[in-house]
């Protein structure tokens, strides 16, 4: 609803302004009296409407205001954006159509209005005739903004289309700046280029797209996952760890993913050791229930049962956690007696019910959750905002 008010108030300022620019040049003074008492009363009554919330009375009485003075090109733009946030694409390409049809647009209004009119036909899935438009706007523009403004939408329609080659393709012809603030989204696509390639058993390729990925953003766990992926394919399992323990330095929160892989490459290995001091370590830079639990397995092997729940029940007082109290309560179930396995198996089920009954990722730009780990949410389209969830219901 704010969306709409930020858009209507500077439709009824920009007619409002039209009305007083074009009294001065009509020559018939009757006329001009007729017109301006016409246009004032749609004007006043939109903001009558917008004053008291009526959103729609306003867009109508400013569509009627629009038909009195007709001039103002930012206002029909205006309100064609506003047709589209609302969902009536087809009369905003109606606006734009009719707008480009006017002999005498100066070539600048010409880019404008070409590219809300793109901004339609993505809107409603037309993304061919979005993307020609666009192609055509990128060959025309003279000003850099104009021709940014077309390259970078462009790009979101070819992710769109899950074009990732194309979209890397576009974003190397974007300047310095601009491709600095689009390296993040960049990395995403190269990774995607990767699982790609890598289905199709092209791990060479795969292995390029990752090292472009880093390049673009060297934070890019998801670049440094799938290449410990593709290394454990391989029986590579010194690089593969190498790989994965980059997850630490790059974002500390997704180090949870990293634990079941560096358990079987360590274990391929006979390198216990060395993960259980990878294991401390994590649980003193990155402390995540999951750490836990794969901490308290190493010392029920090492030493006992009894020391695997010491530990936990001493580290659970530190950080509290659901998934961690539910493995603790599996340990007195295997070797409690038999009463208390009995009751505590009634807990344990209701327990678990509520582990499983929770998310365990959620964006952070959002809040969108689930059970699976989106690189790209499929609420709010941004990359790489997905972690795990932390607290007592999460990590």
């Amino acid at each position: 609803m704010l969306s709409d008010y930020l858009l209507i108030v500077p439709l009824f300022l920009a007619v409002g302004a039209g009305w007083w620019l074009g009294r001065s040049q009509v020559l018939n003074r009757q006329a001009a009296e007729l017109s301006a008492a016409d246009l004032s009363k749609e004007y006043f009554n939109g903001l009558d409407h917008l004053i008291n919330e009526n959103t729609d009375e306003a867009i109508e009485s400013f569509i009627r205001a629009l038909e009195i003075n007709s001039d103002t090109i930012p206002a029909h733009l205006t309100l064609a954006k506003l047709f589209r946030r609302k969902g009536e694409v087809d009369r905003a390409v109606s606006i734009h159509q009719k707008l480009l049809a006017r002999p005498d647009l100066p070539p600048a209004d010409f880019l404008r209005i070409q590219m809300a009119l793109a901004r339609d036909y993505d809107a409603l899935g037309l993304l061919d005739r979005a993307e020609n438009l666009l192609l055509d706007i990128i060959q025309q523009a003279t000003e850099a903004n104009a021709r940014r403004k077309a390259l970078l939408l462009l790009i979101k329609l070819y992710e769109k289309e899950r074009e990732w080659q194309q979209a890397l393709d576009t974003a190397h012809q974007l300047q310095t700046a601009d491709l600095a603030e689009a390296q993040h989204e960049l990395a995403h696509y190269c990774c995607e280029r990767a699982e790609v390639v890598l289905r199709e058993g092209d791990s060479g390729a795969a292995e390029q797209y990752l090292r472009q990925a880093l390049a673009y953003d060297s934070a890019c766990c998801r670049a440094s996952l799938i290449r410990a992926r593709m290394l454990m394919a391989q029986s590579r399992w010194r690089p593969a760890i190498k790989a994965l323990k980059q997850v630490l330095q790059q974002n500390a929160l997704l180090v949870p993913e990293t634990i079941a892989p560096l358990a079987e490459c360590y274990q391929a290995l006979e390198a216990e050791d060395e993960f259980e001091a990878y294991l401390r370590k994590c649980l003193q830079e990155a402390p995540s229930a999951t750490v836990l639990k794969a901490l308290a397995e190493i010392i029920w092997q090492h030493k006992d049962v009894y020391a695997a729940g010491k530990f936990l029940t001493e580290e659970l007082k530190k950080r509290p956690s659901i998934r961690g109290f539910n493995r603790l309560i599996d340990m007195h179930i295997d070797y409690g007696s038999r009463s208390a396995r009995q009751s505590l198996s009634v807990l344990r089920g209701l327990t678990g019910q509520l582990e499983q009954s929770k998310p365990i990722y959620q964006c952070n730009h959002c809040g969108f959750a689930g059970r699976t780990l989106h690189w790209q949410c499929p609420s709010c389209k941004q990359w790489g905002t997905t972690g795990p969830i932390q607290g007592l219901e999460g990590e």
